[in-house]
């Protein structure tokens, strides 16, 4: 027990920087990862896991994640009011360019932005995202080429936003 405990000490931090990019929250993001870890204890005592801790971890998040999203739509309202993201960047440009991606990035729906972040922040392989999806490998690549296409498109402002209401 003192080995797997070490093991989720060690990617606690990997955990909540993804909880963060799903929820927008700090808060939200800590509670989601402390369910995650709650879950994957109690599932330790009654099953081993085969596989990558990292991927079975993730998938529980994810999964997680999602079940509280279809419980409360009002999630949407919700991460339009928390971005809390910090916004210091040495350089007038470099800001823009980071604010813009950003902006981008938080304008991919939400599986869209965990594929990038599994793939291109954690590393993950395509198979270990097949995993935590149960999707083909296949299924996953061309998910993902999707999603870095919409994302450059965003970014270079090809695809616009949802055109705004007319108040009366």
């Amino acid at each position: 027990m003192h080995e797997l405990d070490e093991q989720l000490r060690e990617l606690i931090p990997r955990l909540r920087r993804f909880a963060v990019s799903l929820t927008r929250n700090s808060s939200s993001a800590d509670d989601l990862v402390q369910a995650t870890l709650e879950r994957a204890i109690i599932a330790w005592a009654s099953k081993r896991i085969e596989g990558d801790l990292r991927a079975w971890l993730f998938s529980i998040l994810y999964r997680q994640f999602l079940d509280a999203h279809r419980r409360s739509r009002r999630y949407a309202r919700m991460l339009e009011f928390f971005t809390g993201r910090d916004d210091v960047q040495p350089s007038v440009e470099r800001t823009v360019m980071a604010q813009s991606t950003l902006q981008a990035f938080d304008r991919l729906t939400t599986e869209q932005r965990a594929l990038l972040l599994w793939v291109s922040v954690e590393g993950l392989s395509y198979k270990e995202v097949a995993e935590i999806l149960a999707v083909p490998i296949g299924t996953v690549m061309s998910r993902l080429s999707r999603a870095r296409q919409a994302l450059r498109q965003l970014s270079d402002g090809e695809i616009t936003g949802p055109a705004l209401r007319r108040l009366k």
